[in-house]
């Protein structure tokens, strides 16, 4: 209890220092990212998975706290992701290869004796996409983070309850740092995740769900997987359908996240921040309760229903724009009109849709434009002389 406390204090100093730190070279290798005309660097995750990594080491290397080697082979393959993210960030990878070698890095930590193939292929599924999720929560100030402390202190204690004290520490230790690093993603955030810190806390927290639920039945395990992760669950969910039910790319990115959405509704940055946070600490605790075995695994029902009412409320927030070309939305397409060929005059509007048409349509007349001197003339003022 001592360490965890000491690990938590230095966890939360060291990271934001850290990331004040790590600030001004993101700026000078141009490591930024936009968010409403200002650039926020995306150094902040590089802390949170250096002071994670280093105080889980440092307990696992003391023997204070052992991480033994199921929760180590977790914690290296967390941070493998997390270096991938960094690569992303850097030069700009393509997200299909950030999903494949995450999900390389999840396929290679997942207990496959305790949870079984089929359930285990389904748990590397699961890891990559509870990662990809906190990438796209981090596209507004302080959501991640906020998300991410929530579900590391619900995954921590559920990580206490089955005596796993090593990965309970790690898990207060990333809380902390995220909670140091919110000292700078607060809104107007001055540094951001990134991929890296993304990558990292999503593949971390999942991956130690995972963890504690093994050997537990499929169907309650997957329940309170669920209840745990809730919020990025229906990021994902309310970004993939907004886009398939606009027509839209998948992978492109744009404003619609569950953030994204809030603001349209009127709240503010840290508003939205509030909101989501508030929503994951009583899915978090849910599933809490439910792994405790507090409240049966119904009550998670309560979960789904909730999420599945915001997403049909938030899919009538409108959050893209009119189209560009034909087909736009608010105009009906007509037919195309012949384009006139070179050194043709082209006929205003309203003198070619003029009633009699056939004498007006018929003879175009060459008008020689005016020069700027002739209308300078015009337009002047008619003075007479007298005499």
């Amino acid at each position: 209890m001592l360490y965890g406390i000491a690990a938590a204090t230095a966890s939360f100093l060291l990271a934001a220092l850290l990331a004040a730190l790590l600030r001004a070279p993101a700026l000078s290798l141009a490591l930024v990212d936009r968010r409403r005309r200002r650039p926020v660097p995306l150094s902040g995750g590089a802390a949170v998975a250096l002071v994670t990594g280093l105080v889980a080491g440092v307990g696992d290397w003391t023997g204070v706290v052992p991480l033994g080697p199921a929760a180590g082979r977790l914690l290296l393959g967390a941070l493998a992701a997390g270096a991938l993210g960094l690569a992303a960030d850097l030069w700009r990878l393509r997200r299909r290869w950030v999903v494949a070698g995450t999900a390389v890095a999840a396929a290679c930590v997942v207990p496959y004796g305790e949870t079984g193939p089929v359930a285990g292929v389904l748990a590397v599924g699961w890891i990559t996409l509870v990662a990809a999720a906190f990438r796209g929560l981090d596209h507004a100030d302080g959501v991640a983070g906020t998300v991410g402390v929530v579900t590391a202190f619900g995954v921590a204690a559920c990580a206490a309850a089955e005596l796993r004290d090593g990965l309970a520490v790690a898990l207060l230790a990333l809380a902390a740092a995220l909670t140091g690093l919110l000292l700078h993603n607060w809104h107007p955030a001055r540094i951001a995740l990134g991929a890296c810190g993304a990558l990292f806390t999503g593949f971390l927290l999942a991956g130690a769900a995972v963890f504690t639920r093994a050997g537990h039945p499929p169907a309650g395990g997957a329940a309170v997987l669920f209840a745990l992760t809730a919020p990025a669950c229906l990021d994902v969910v309310l970004v993939l359908l907004s886009r398939r039910l606009a027509g839209r790319p998948v992978l492109r990115a744009g404003p619609d996240h569950l953030a994204h959405r809030l603001r349209r509704l009127g709240l503010t940055p840290q508003g939205a921040a509030v909101v989501v946070g508030a929503v994951s600490c009583g899915a978090v605790l849910t599933g809490v309760l439910v792994h405790t075995g507090r409240v049966g695994a119904p009550a998670v029902w309560w979960v789904a229903g909730a999420s599945a009412a915001a997403v049909a409320g938030l899919l009538r927030v409108r959050v893209y724009g009119p189209r560009h070309g034909a087909g736009a939305q608010g105009r009906v397409p007509g037919p195309a009109r012949p384009r006139p060929t070179r050194g043709a005059c082209r006929v205003p509007p309203e003198v070619a849709d003029t009633p009699g048409g056939a004498s007006s349509r018929g003879t175009i007349f060459p008008v020689r434009q005016a020069r700027r001197a002739e209308e300078d003339q015009v337009n002047a003022p008619l003075r007479v002389r007298n005499g």
